[in-house]
């Protein structure tokens, strides 16, 4: 299992640690958010219960992907694509993209566009063949702007060489509603749900994140099985034993001392693109302007991702000695996947040769402590998530850990964490610059200033 270590959260080991009076005060608190998610569970939990989706994903991708097509490009922006990339670059080799077909078992190069950038875009066509590429567009409504915009283009591009688009198109989109399914009516393209249940930024673990990792042959298999196990644990654990719970109480008291960045510092390139993810859960779902009752609150902690040892030499001096408004969650690997020694060279200098016949792993393992406990004694909070090793099943374990996190805390905050209104305006301001129609009273509004 993933280890959680809270011990420089405390004011034992922290000077700007929490209390032992002040955590058990509130355990209360975090305990009817937990009786919360258990006789009314959100989407991501639910999702756990029924997991033949897989099956389908796996029997999809063996028998209408792999072996046919060299490139798989998902087209999608936020929740659906945030995760898909965490899973690409936490379980697949860095240089997946760049082997031969052969040295990936015949399986495709995997891409995520996740933005309406014209260079972006157009580098990203210029890699690809499109005669060989299936494109998954994940949106739930089919009018998420800058999916569909990259959807357009590449179904042109389809049409102009004689291509079928039901040939180079999956759909992963709403059951029932929405432009997307349209579509599919119309050309017979290829369709994955999204349950309506779960949100972009919880759904990485539905087909909006699973279809690309079986595609590149991760076990989705042992992903939610990590997650599921996850699942069954922390709802048997008390609150005071419970990771998830003591994540979001730990973080609500660090932010009622107005200690509002919360900085996730990952010791392993491949755990990185998690920060990215959490960025989003953290943002999205606990920054909001009221609570459920309405009254103006404005509260949100903000998500800031950082990876070590390479952010020793650029942010830590910000920690340690800038405004003391931060709180430090750093990520680490206990087995790396490959073990790297050091060659024993230059004895004759030492600064130099302390490092001979020790190995890499010691290394950022050592650093990582080092900065942990630096960061501590100058009075910043921090915990340590370690992983076993980087796996399926552990990667599944930390989504699901942080999807309850996120959801105990807006609980805690009388906050609903699974809404983003704040995001719908600059959604209507862009329809209305771009002349979507119905829209034009906010086009007016915009230009009268």
């Amino acid at each position: 299992m993933l280890t959680f270590n809270f011990n420089n959260f405390t004011q034992n080991n922290c000077l700007n640690g929490n209390t032992h009076e002040s955590i058990n005060s509130n355990l209360e608190k975090a305990q009817k958010a937990f009786d919360r998610v258990k006789t009314d569970p959100p989407g991501f939990v639910r999702l756990l219960d029924d997991l033949s989706y897989i099956n389908d994903i796996q029997q999809w991708i063996e028998r209408s992907v792999k072996g046919k097509y060299d490139h798989f490009v998902v087209l999608g922006i936020g929740g659906s694509a945030l995760g898909n990339i965490a899973l690409q670059k936490s379980l697949k080799p860095i240089n997946w993209n760049r082997m031969t077909k052969s040295q990936r078992n015949g399986l495709p190069t995997i891409d995520v566009w996740d933005n309406v950038d014209p260079d972006f875009v157009q580098s990203n066509l210029e890699v690809i063949d499109p005669s060989k590429t299936i494109f998954n567009v994940i949106s739930k409504s089919g009018t998420t702007a800058e999916a569909m915009s990259n959807y357009l283009i590449v179904r042109q591009i389809l049409l102009e060489k004689g291509l079928s688009p039901k040939d180079h198109f999956v759909f992963t989109t709403d059951p029932e509603k929405g432009v997307l399914n349209e579509i599919i009516k119309q050309d017979g393209i290829r369709k994955f749900v999204i349950p309506p249940s779960v949100g972009g930024r919880f759904s990485v673990l539905t087909p909006v994140g699973l279809i690309s990792a079986a595609a590149a042959g991760i076990d989705i298999q042992q992903l939610v099985k990590g997650a599921s196990d996850s699942k069954k644990r922390l709802f048997e654990l008390p609150v005071q034993d419970n990771p998830a719970a003591m994540i979001a109480l730990h973080h609500m008291l660090f932010g009622e001392k107005r200690m509002m960045i919360n900085v996730m510092f990952s010791y392993s390139n491949a755990l990185y693109y998690w920060a990215d993810w959490f960025r989003q859960i953290w943002a999205e779902s606990l920054g909001k302007a009221t609570d459920t009752d309405g009254n103006q609150i404005n509260y949100g902690l903000t998500p800031v991702k950082a990876i070590g040892p390479t952010d020793q030499h650029s942010q830590v001096q910000l920690y340690n000695d800038g405004p003391n408004d931060k709180v430090i969650t750093f990520l680490k690997v206990k087995d790396f996947n490959h073990q790297m020694t050091i060659p024993a060279l230059h004895k004759d200098i030492e600064a130099l040769s302390y490092l001979g016949e020790k190995s890499l792993n010691e290394l950022i393992d050592a650093e990582q402590l080092a900065t942990a406990y630096a960061v501590k004694n100058h009075g910043r909070p921090n915990m340590t998530v370690e992983f076993p090793k980087i796996d399926a099943y552990h990667v599944g374990e930390f989504i699901f850990v942080y999807e309850l996190a996120t959801t105990l805390l807006g609980y805690m905050k009388n906050i609903n964490p699974f809404d983003q209104p704040g995001v719908e305006d600059g959604k209507i301001f862009t329809y209305a610059l771009m002349g979507r129609k119905g829209f034009e009273d906010k086009r007016k509004e915009i230009e009268s200033h």
